[in-house]
């Protein structure tokens, strides 16, 4: 069976998980396994406002960079990361690097670090402030392997976001509102829009196939997808072993429960009852933990399919006021983030840290259990999160929170935190992954000046960030 088999019916196409019925032949002597052939896939995940561990006197308390380097590092109880203690084997935690290109460089730009930082933390370029057009930035890291190792996919990559976002005309200080929004960037002038709306993500997956007419025609039954595609489905089962079609079986069923709940999102969104978020589209859930649970679902089907290899993930919008009653915090995200350099305050606004970066486990413990041949999905994935902005009190970009989750195909060997020398751009880490993960041609990325080792140094004590 080829390893891209597709189910299609009246306008839906469901692309299959690897089975064991997809590995190849017997080459040369010896079996290739069609799986430990695929490329590494890449998720890069954006935070907005940093995190408060990265303010100066947050650091003296450990609540972002660990005391120690090297693998025997301590996570205090208040340190966010506290939420991975259970995936220390696919933790590398990266402290000391610089988003210097969200920097002010002229006046005019001075007080507009929320307006540019998004588009700078995976292209590590300083953005051209204007509000037109003529929007330059740099082409982003996902983007950089998407185009080399992403062309074969259906998808090469996918953009999803979980806040509103206004691509159109200027936001403040003069800037595009595309710098404010968007994290990948296909070239410097080329943003790409991202996806809230986890109805649109769901179509996208599954339900391209066959014309609009039949698609609406499909939506129309209110019946699921897989009723679409019923007799494929049993037809391939005949086909293929016992543990495939227990693979199959549980595929098929996630597939369906993420519908389900789409549906019922949709369907209380529209019984008239007030809403938290009144302007959301009606596919999106008021709640920011059910949201950032669906579109982390979505991500692990696309994965799991190779329906793409690459997926940039943005969870928030700089100067939002949000609240998330998750957390025990009542205060809004962006006020909390100007702390005063209170302690009581760096502790509240690290209440919110701890509730939106703590979402990630749940993607986590999703990729380490979906299986693909012997290893795990989260062992062939580098997730990549971090922000361009590190102790948003100041709006300061230096030593910004930078986090690797999973193996990325054996490159990176997890329970370690990796300190850089003081003034190290992020782009070194970013282009020492780039040559990781296969794109060994590239000289440099952003404003790097080499590259940044992986390797764990011996433990060693340090002096907070």
């Amino acid at each position: 069976m080829p390893r891209r088999t597709f189910l299609r019916g009246v306008g839906a196409t469901v692309a299959l998980p690897f089975l064991d019925a997809m590995v190849p032949a017997r080459h040369g002597g010896r079996v290739l396994h069609a799986a430990a052939m695929e490329r590494t896939r890449l998720v890069c995940v954006e935070e907005v406002h940093g995190l408060a561990g990265c303010n100066n006197l947050a650091a003296t308390r450990f609540l972002y960079a660990p005391e120690q380097t090297g693998r025997g590092f301590t996570l205090v109880p208040d340190n966010p990361l506290t939420a991975f203690e259970p995936y220390r084997d696919y933790l590398t935690v990266v402290s000391n690097t610089d988003a210097r290109m969200a920097e002010a460089q002229s006046i005019p730009e001075i007080g507009a670090d929320h307006f540019r930082s998004a588009a700078v933390f995976l292209t590590q370029s300083h953005c051209k402030q204007t509000v037109g057009s003529d929007v330059h930035a740099g082409t982003s890291f996902d983007q950089i392997y998407a185009k080399k190792f992403g062309q074969d996919t259906p998808l090469p990559s996918m953009q999803l976001c979980i806040e509103n976002l206004d691509q159109a005309g200027g936001c403040q200080y003069n800037y595009s509102c595309s710098y404010t929004d968007c994290i990948s960037w296909a070239s410097p002038s080329e943003p790409l829009p991202s996806i809230r709306d986890p109805r649109v993500a769901f179509e996208m997956l599954f339900g391209a196939g066959g014309t609009a007419e039949e698609r609406a025609r499909r939506r129309q039954t209110r019946s699921s997808i897989l009723d679409w595609i019923a007799g494929e489905v049993t037809r391939v089962s005949k086909e293929v072993g016992a543990a495939d079609r227990q693979r199959l079986d549980k595929y098929m069923t996630d597939v369906r429960e993420l519908e389900r709940r789409i549906e019922a999102v949709e369907a209380h969104n529209r019984s008239g009852e007030a809403r938290e978020l009144p302007d959301a589209p009606i596919g999106v859930p008021d709640s920011f933990h059910e949201h950032m649970q669906m579109m982390f679902d979505l991500q692990v089907l696309a994965l799991q399919t190779n329906t793409t290899r690459v997926i940039s993930f943005k969870t928030g919008r700089d100067s939002i006021n949000r609240v998330f009653p998750g957390s025990g915090s009542t205060q809004p995200f962006h006020p909390a983030s100007h702390h005063g350099n209170s302690m009581d305050k760096i502790l509240e606004f690290n209440k919110i840290n701890h509730y939106r970066l703590g979402q990630m486990a749940y993607f986590l413990e999703k990729m380490k259990n979906t299986m693909e041949g012997e290893k795990s999905l989260l062992d062939k994935t580098l997730i990549l999160w971090g922000s361009a902005m590190a102790d948003a009190n100041i709006h300061s970009h230096r030593r910004c929170p930078l986090i690797l989750f999973g193996k990325a195909n054996g490159l990176l060997e997890g329970n370690v935190h990796l300190k850089a020398a003081d003034e190290t751009p992020m782009a070194n880490m970013m282009l020492t992954l780039l040559h990781g993960i296969g794109v060994e041609d590239l000289q440099s990325f952003g404003n790097s000046s080499g590259e940044m080792s992986l390797s764990a140094p011996a433990s060693t004590a340090t002096a907070g960030l």
